[in-house]
């Protein structure tokens, strides 16, 4: 198990927190089969029992289906290096999950949040303030963010290199609002490492100089939203969610969007943005022969 998870940060580009939820999902797997049973010798009868056990220990089906995620991409890599012959994960149905909608700030909200003064509300203003801009500006992952390195950041051609999943890089546009955001941070960076007697490729830092974390910037972005007025439950995947929603419904095209967000299936950008009443007006009222 050692080996797969390795490959998952090696190959696929996996963050900490996520090889870190595999290796707890596949020891409990191992904790359940027992002792006597190895990986060549479990079955989808097994898995379906476990699951079942899962069940009765009170977990939510996203739970339950992320344990079985991890077994078919245990068996998937088994598979490939000649462990197994099949993968039993992929006999098993994945739990059926409730459609839910995330609950996304408005336009108005995020004009708000961003044309507000911050410095009451941390002890970082012009680093938090990049942070916001690059997450609901740009679109990208909280993962992507931390990982972005001074030389990612293209001036001339008003572009950042972010790497995604599966370490696929895509650019995404830097607009003006941002730059001069990053503008403004980047005397602040050089103060740090400076004092901190530091070097470091790492575009955000904390105070010590080190790179910033993806739970530093949940900290963040949730703090200055809850000090803003916007809701408890606002985390940065939040704002790439607005994102999204809201090119979406100023008419973008949704397989641009699909690029922007670094999506692999369109399907996954449909399920991502939410289509509004506004958006779907719109377009009734500038295509439809009866609306007129």
């Amino acid at each position: 198990m050692t080996s797969f998870l390795r490959s998952l940060r090696a190959e696929r580009n996996c963050s900490p927190h996520t090889i870190a939820a595999y290796s707890k999902d596949l020891a409990k797997f191992s904790e359940f089969a027992g002792p006597n049973i190895g990986w060549k010798d479990v079955d989808h009868f097994l898995i379906r029992s476990y699951l079942a056990h899962l069940y009765e220990q009170g977990l939510s089906k996203p739970s339950v289906a992320r344990a079985l995620a991890s077994l078919r991409s245990l068996y998937k890599w088994l598979a490939r290096e000649g462990v197994v012959h099949q993968n039993p994960a992929k006999l098993v149905s994945t739990p059926k999950l409730p459609k839910k909608l995330p609950r996304v700030p408005t336009i108005e909200d995020m004009n708000g949040l961003l044309d507000s003064d911050i410095s009451t509300v941390t002890s970082f203003p012009a680093r938090d303030r990049v942070i916001l801009e690059l997450l609901y500006g740009c679109g990208i992952r909280n993962s992507e963010l931390v990982g972005i390195d001074l030389e990612h950041i293209r001036w001339s051609d008003e572009v950042i290199l972010v790497r995604g999943k599966g370490k696929k890089e895509r650019y995404v546009p830097l607009g003006d609002s941002a730059a001069q955001a990053i503008r403004d941070y980047l005397s602040r960076r050089d103060d740090i490492l400076v004092r901190s007697k530091k070097t470091s490729s790492a575009f955000l830092v904390n105070h010590r100089g080190s790179r910033l974390t993806t739970r530093s910037v949940g900290r963040i972005v949730k703090s200055i939203a809850i000090a803003k007025g916007l809701p408890s439950d606002v985390h940065p995947h939040t704002l790439r969610h607005a994102f999204g929603t809201h090119l979406l419904e100023e008419g973008a095209d949704l397989r641009a969007i699909q690029d922007l967000l670094g999506h692999e299936r369109l399907s996954t950008t449909q399920r991502y943005t939410q289509l509004s009443v506004k958006h779907v007006m719109q377009v009734y009222d500038d295509t439809h022969p009866k609306a007129k």
